[in-house]
């Protein structure tokens, strides 16, 4: 089954039996906390997308797209040789320099802020670079009541349960009950990926990236 808004909220009112006024004006906060955890728990290939933007000279931050939920690659061509720079913690990009205000071809990059990548060493040159990344899709609280979303329809187990665990440790439930969703939730995340994987595999014998050897 697949849940809209509507229901999804019912759901959560239901299984903890709680329709007091600020517990539900804050259910849908419960679910976009839900969606932020699958979708960083489980990064399935087909919310993935690319965005060409300017690396400028003498500039090492890079803003992010607006609906960026985790990188996949970043790269560039230059000369005609294709770079991919190495991710790593931002800590290891700001200090790997002993000069920290010195230039060379950009070989690293890290997550400054939710807004911004930075690199490292700070660009020689203007550069155009490729990201690749996986990134947010529309909530399921950013509709009507009636609507639904990829996730609501193709992992409702997981918004449930994801749901509950929100629910549950926003009223200070009992903490069996707490780890119980959470165990739900995390088995619904493997089907999902179990999905994700097998969904991408039919669409590569669909469109014939995928070649079968003779027999």
């Amino acid at each position: 089954m697949a849940f809209t808004f509507s229901q999804l909220k019912d759901a959560i009112k239901d299984y903890t039996q709680n329709d007091e006024a600020t517990f539900v004006s804050n259910l849908p906060l419960f679910i976009r906390l839900a969606e932020e955890r699958i979708l960083k728990s489980v990064q399935l290939t087909f919310f993935r997308k690319n965005q060409t933007a300017a690396m400028a000279i003498g500039e090492k931050y890079l803003g992010l797209p607006s609906d960026f939920l985790a990188p996949y690659s970043l790269g560039f061509t230059s000369n005609n040789i294709e770079t991919f720079l190495e991710f790593k913690d931002v800590n290891f990009v700001q200090t790997f320099s002993e000069n920290p205000t010195s230039t060379g071809v950009p070989i690293y990059y890290a997550l400054f802020d939710i807004n911004t990548f930075i690199v490292g060493p700070t660009p020689n040159a203007d550069y155009v670079v490729e990201l690749h990344y996986f990134y947010r899709p529309s909530s399921l609280t950013s509709g009507s009541e009636s609507s639904t979303s990829w996730l609501s329809e193709n992992a409702e187990l997981a918004m449930l349960y994801g749901s509950l665990v929100e629910a549950y440790t926003y009223m200070k439930g009992e903490p069996d009950m707490v780890q119980n969703y959470q165990s739900r939730m995390m088995e619904a995340m493997g089907a999902m990926k179990h999905f994700g994987e097998a969904k991408e595999t039919t669409d590569q014998y669909r469109t014939g990236m995928v070649i079968r050897q003779k027999q």
